[in-house]
């Protein structure tokens, strides 16, 4: 017996050492993050040596490479459907949306080596889906110059993408082949945790790991308590034991402790705020650039395991508590559009910083402030991480959107919602939205001049839809992606981005030689119209000595005025 566990043990060295890989972090003691063509061989090798990892390829990306995705599962089954029927937690991490935080991308392949050596015991109930660069043109895009606030490693990724696009900010319009893939990756995992991993570029202190969780509110009531009070504190548990301090993400101007800090915020444009509509639980771990990279890598992989960790112990009351959610969200008949933080409820947090200074600048010849690490401390703050729901929208009981906007249309099938086309022309009484006002950016922000401050009126009565028209019931579990993306006072919908700006030009006009002869025709028929010219006249002096100005008021009150302008195209069936 002692002789065949002795051979065992041999055979099990031997297998270890033939698929234990050293990668070029490890090499450099470090210093060093993998190129592409490294992180590809890598997962690849792993693929040939273990029975547990499974690399596919899904999609395409602006660079014109396929999107990797490693899948890693116990007992050999790669297919989400027999994984979701195993009740398994799915667990995607994605790494390298910006490249030159290349932390996640070198922690990954450290956790699957020593997965399929077995350092790491993978729990049996939860499964792994790791893209290892999502940003593939930007890790292409290797320099030692653009982050330029970061300690290493010795060269790097660049954060734009082959289109110069930010890719964390491209989850809702997805401009990119990168968001489109993800999509696709997404709703077929349908994952109940996601971890996005990135490096924070801001203040100074002393800790390592800092994390972004998904807003709690905006997540069903289902889930986000739950999260709040029992999840989430466990994870920091976790790496406090294996001696990370993690706070949650900095994100103040922290010269006046007494205003506390003000939880993420974190709108669908974002990987989290994007997740978050379908009740996936999302992190973002964003490790301070400041400290060594080995530490941060170091740091990231501690907090990914700590995450399976955690999922283990809690597998059954997170996948029960996902399926009542989804349940939830198809019932739930009101949505908030836009959250604020609640000033009277806040916790606490440990805050270990340094103390602010300033001396003189040799750069500017000025003063310049800095952190003083002789003076470090530690302060409890307080943590505002209530939020409630303004702008509330009641659910249509469908939305209907002709086929001409087929870029709207595009996405929406993109993120599985189910659409039906009329089979002929048909009326229908609809409410339709008529836009009263807008602002715009007035310099480009990811490829577009995003519309904001938008108000609205709102009106009802037949319209007329075409064959091929498509009409959307809200019973489906993207009801609250629907309400974000086609309400058009949505921050980050598709009305925000652009996609409606055709409703915005006038396409008819007139001669006012022509018109004041129609013009004359309308007043005399129109008793009503000729109160409110003389109305207008009388309280507006501007308006009544202004012949141009009387004539356009009397066109855009009239028949004769194009009813699309200014006429949101997205119908709501109440």
């Amino acid at each position: 017996m002692k002789k065949r566990m002795s051979l065992f043990l041999i055979i099990q060295s031997m297998f270890f050492l033939s698929i234990a890989q050293v990668s070029s972090f490890e090499k450099s003691n470090g210093k060093e993050t993998a190129t592409y063509g490294e992180i590809v061989s890598w997962y690849r090798l792993l693929d040939k040596k273990s029975a547990k990892i499974k690399v596919t390829e899904v999609g395409s990306t602006d660079a014109g490479y396929p999107l990797q995705l490693v899948l890693v599962s116990n007992d050999g089954k790669f297919n989400p459907s027999v994984w979701h029927e195993q009740n398994k937690v799915i667990v995607l991490i994605n790494n390298g949306i910006h490249p030159g935080e290349p932390d996640g991308i070198d922690a990954s392949m450290l956790l699957l080596r020593d997965i399929a050596i077995g350092k790491i015991a993978m729990p049996k109930n939860v499964v792994l889906a790791i893209i290892p660069v999502y940003n593939i043109g930007g890790c292409l895009n290797r320099n030692n110059t653009s982050r330029v606030n970061q300690n290493g490693p010795s060269s790097f990724g660049f954060r734009g993408n082959s289109q110069n696009l930010d890719l964390n900010r491209d989850f809702t319009k997805c401009d990119s082949r990168e968001a489109k893939t993800f999509a696709t990756i997404f709703h077929s995992l349908q994952p109940t945790i996601f971890i996005d991993n990135h490096v924070s570029d801001g203040a100074d202190y002393q800790h390592t790991m800092t994390l972004i969780t998904t807003q709690y509110n905006k997540l069903s009531p289902v889930i986000g308590p739950w999260l709040r009070d029992f999840f989430e504190p466990a994870i920091y548990d976790n790496m406090k034991n294996k001696g990370w301090d993690m706070i949650p993400y900095v994100d103040f101007e922290y010269s006046d402790f007494n205003k506390g800090m003000t939880m993420f915020y974190d709108p669908p444009r974002y990987s989290s705020g994007y997740t978050s509509l379908f009740n996936t639980i999302s992190f973002v771990p964003e490790t301070h650039m400041l400290k060594p990279y080995a530490q941060r890598v170091k740091s990231t992989y501690d907090l990914m395991i700590g995450i399976i960790d955690e999922a283990n112990k809690h597998a059954t009351t997170l996948i029960q508590k996902r399926k009542e959610a989804d349940m939830a969200s198809i019932t739930q008949e009101k949505f908030p559009l836009k959250w604020e933080p609640i000033d009277s409820s806040n916790s606490t947090i440990l805050f270990q910083g340094y103390e602010k200074d300033s001396t003189h600048s040799e750069a500017t010849g000025l003063t310049k402030m800095y952190f003083d690490h002789s003076k470090p401390f530690t302060k409890k703050i307080k943590y505002f991480n209530h939020y409630r729901g303004v702008e509330i929208i009641q659910k249509p009981k469908a939305y209907i959107i002709p086929s001409g906007w087929e870029e709207v249309i595009a996405r929406l099938k993109m993120n599985q919602v189910t659409l039906h086309q009329f089979t002929c022309d048909t009326n229908i009484l609809v409410t339709q939205y008529h836009v009263d006002d807008y602002k715009s950016l007035p310099k480009a922000y990811e490829k577009h001049h995003k519309n904001y401050g938008v108000k609205v009126s709102v009106s009802s009565g037949y319209h007329h839809f075409l064959k091929g028209d498509y009409i959307i019931y809200l019973n489906q579990l993207s009801d609250r992606y629907l309400i974000e993306m086609l309400e058009p006072t949505g921050d980050d919908g598709f009305f925000a981005w652009n996609f409606f700006d055709g409703i915005l030009q006038q396409k008819e006009g007139y001669s006012d030689y022509r018109w004041e002869d129609l013009a004359a025709e309308v007043l005399k028929t129109d008793s009503s119209l000729r109160e409110k010219i003389e109305q207008k006249k009388a309280t507006e002096p501007g308006f009544a000595g202004d012949s141009e100005k009387i004539l356009d008021f009397i066109y855009r009150n009239s028949t004769y005025y194009e009813k699309s302008h200014m006429t949101y195209p997205v119908f709501r069936m109440e």
